[in-house]
């Protein structure tokens, strides 16, 4: 079990998970801080005069009451930017990578090329003339007086 986890840390790919880690926690920043500086005050600005965002307060004089549409909403465009710079800058590159690969790797069958018709008719007559041979073998293997032949003067 040890040796495996050895393996595991040494192919390299703990340094790459790390690496896949630090950038992932340097583009959450860039997107919460887009959200919060750019996409929050559109919101808020849609929710009207309310300082507070797009929301309401089940009860007016208590603000823990406050319901924030503004953060669901800049939590879903922060997912869906994420998403999509995960997908166009990774996934997708990454799948046309993997295509060219599999149909480089590809191994193509030879295409067999279709018999010429003489060759196919010498073919058949060889064939032809093995089974004759065949028959007239396994006549004189049955014994004398045996006539497997449709002839009557042989």
């Amino acid at each position: 079990m040890l040796k495996g986890f050895k393996d595991f840390i040494l192919r390299g790919n703990v340094i790459e998970l790390a690496i896949a880690v630090v950038i992932g926690s340097a583009f959450t920043a860039l997107v919460a801080a887009f959200t919060t500086n750019i996409i929050n005050p559109v919101i808020a600005a849609a929710g009207g005069m309310n300082a507070d965002g797009l929301g309401f307060k089940i009860w007016e004089n208590n603000p823990a009451t406050f319901i924030n549409f503004g953060a669901v909403l800049t939590a879903l465009v922060t997912f869906v930017i994420t998403a999509a710079v995960v997908y166009f800058i990774f996934v997708a590159p990454m799948n046309k990578i993997n295509s060219l690969v599999k149909s480089r790797l590809a191994t193509e069958e030879p295409e067999e090329e279709p018999i010429p018709a003489d060759t196919a008719l010498l073919a058949e007559i060889r064939d032809l003339l093995k089974d004759a041979a065949a028959a007239r073998n396994a006549g004189q293997a049955a014994g004398p007086g045996t006539d497997f032949t449709s002839d009557p003067t042989r």
